[in-house]
């Protein structure tokens, strides 16, 4: 009785391959799986995004000019537009040296059509040599009467809209605000967007507190203002697949200071803080 062809005792046999890894790039993990490897083994594991995912830095812009007593900053297109003040620029400073430092791989740069995010995107896109492209569906929410500063007085001064506001987690309760459904629906479409555009690669995106509040309710599920006072000049991380949005870090401040708590910081020399609360 003769062996079959091709059977394991056939001399004339050519050697089984091992298949080719599903990424097409042979990595120390699949080499382990290999059957003269012994048994697989299954590692935990650094995240990778899908194929075909987006990754987004999505920054806060720098910190923008105060707001005085009596005083309304400029608008555009009925949103208040005030600058970064100087402690924004030193910001935005960072927020360039830590991404050039560890060498993200930036495809691109995304800000809104409100000049504190133009000012924060600056220092990196000219280090990158990127024009900065303008996504107006991810301006702040509109915040209706209490445009151009008077947000912050209100809440200073515990205006009882106010204190409703944070109670609901809801911005349109302010008299003539956006409504949160069109703000939600604004803020998806302008991220599914820019994800659309940049498969596989990273790109940065800086836009708004309320914003950033809004991207993370979309991503997790939650609702009102559990996400809403990100840190100015912070980035959070998101992954846009096709199927789901992926949050890999919120408010990451490392580039700018070394602590997570403020506890024990000394109040600013200027201006006024209250505990809970950022604009």
């Amino acid at each position: 009785m003769t062996d079959a062809p091709g059977s394991p005792s056939d001399p004339h046999a050519t050697p089984h391959a091992t298949p080719a890894p599903v990424s097409g790039v042979v990595e120390p993990s699949e080499l382990a799986t290999a059957a003269e490897a012994g048994p697989r083994q299954f590692r935990q594991h650094r995240f990778t995004p899908p194929p075909g995912a987006a990754e987004l830095l999505v920054v806060r812009h720098g910190e923008s000019a105060p707001a005085f007593e009596g005083e309304a900053f400029p608008l555009m297109d009925g949103h208040g537009d005030p600058p970064l003040a100087e402690e924004g620029h030193e910001q935005a400073e960072r927020v360039a040296d830590r991404l050039v430092a560890s060498g993200e791989r930036i495809a691109a740069i995304y800000v809104t059509s409100l000049q504190r995010t133009h000012q924060t995107a600056a220092p990196l896109a000219e280090r990158l040599g990127l024009t900065p492209r303008v996504e107006r569906d991810l301006r702040e929410v509109f915040l209706g009467e209490w445009e151009g500063g008077e947000l912050r007085r209100k809440v200073i001064d515990a205006d009882p809209i106010a204190v409703a506001m944070f109670e609901l987690g809801r911005w349109d309760v302010i008299p003539g605000a956006e409504p949160d459904d069109d703000f939600r629906d604004r803020v998806r479409a302008g991220i599914e967007r820019i994800a659309a555009a940049h498969p596989d690669e990273v790109v940065m995106v800086v836009v708004h507190g309320g914003v950033i509040g809004q991207i993370m309710n979309i991503a997790t599920g939650s609702t009102g203002f559990a996400f809403t006072g990100a840190d100015n000049a912070s980035i959070t991380h998101l992954v846009v697949a096709a199927d789901r949005w992926i949050v890999r870090c919120y408010n990451d401040t490392g580039h700018l200071r070394d602590r997570f708590s403020t506890a024990g910081e000394a109040p600013p020399v200027t201006g006024i803080r209250p505990g809970g609360v950022t604009f």
